[in-house]
């Protein structure tokens, strides 16, 4: 069976953590591990969809792989260089602090059975013109609302007035209405 490997290396985030994402997609087929990074809110996700991405791509336009075959045969996260920083401390001591990078390696295979997708991944295109007619809905909404807003502004001001005119006479009969002594 063809097989179709994509790395990332050096990836700025800790190995324990990006592990997290790969025992998710092991063993799914292309289109079910998309479908589960994309929703993922894990900071992970994002690196190892990209790296998923690539490999499909890889598959399908260097090794001619159908898409629909196509299983995560294998994904490795391995540990990469460390960097190693100082944290100042009280009463001058340090405490030392490592900032961990990752190397992630994913195997596609293609499968020989077919399982139907369980999720569509829509296009890209498809999407932004769904947000976009969403965004023009939610616009027009704005518009209709905002008229409101303001006669309701308009309402709210003029009793302010009346009621600051009494507030002010008032004070007046107070003042100027007294026992003289």
């Amino acid at each position: 069976m063809k097989q179709q490997t994509a790395k990332l290396n050096h990836l700025r985030m800790a190995p324990r953590k990006a592990r997290l994402m790969a025992t998710v997609i092991k063993g799914l087929s292309v289109n079910d591990a998309q479908a589960q990074l994309a929703v993922n809110p894990k900071r992970a996700s994002e690196p190892v969809l990209k790296l998923l991405q690539s490999a499909i791509a890889n598959a399908v336009n260097n090794a001619k792989m159908d898409i629909t075959k196509l299983v995560v045969k294998e994904i490795r996260v391995d540990g990469g260089p460390m960097l190693k920083r100082w944290l100042p401390r009280a009463q001058g001591r340090a405490t030392p602090i490592q900032k961990k990078s990752s190397h992630i390696t994913i195997v596609l295979e293609e499968s020989e059975t077919v399982k139907a997708p369980r999720f569509t991944m829509a296009k890209k295109a498809e999407r932004i013109t769904k947000v976009k007619a969403e965004k023009v809905k939610k616009a027009a909404a704005k518009k209709v609302t905002s008229t409101e807003k303001t006669e309701e502004k308009k309402v709210k001001a003029e009793k302010t007035e009346k009621t600051t005119k009494v507030a002010k006479e008032g004070t007046k009969r107070k003042l100027f209405q007294r026992k003289s002594i």
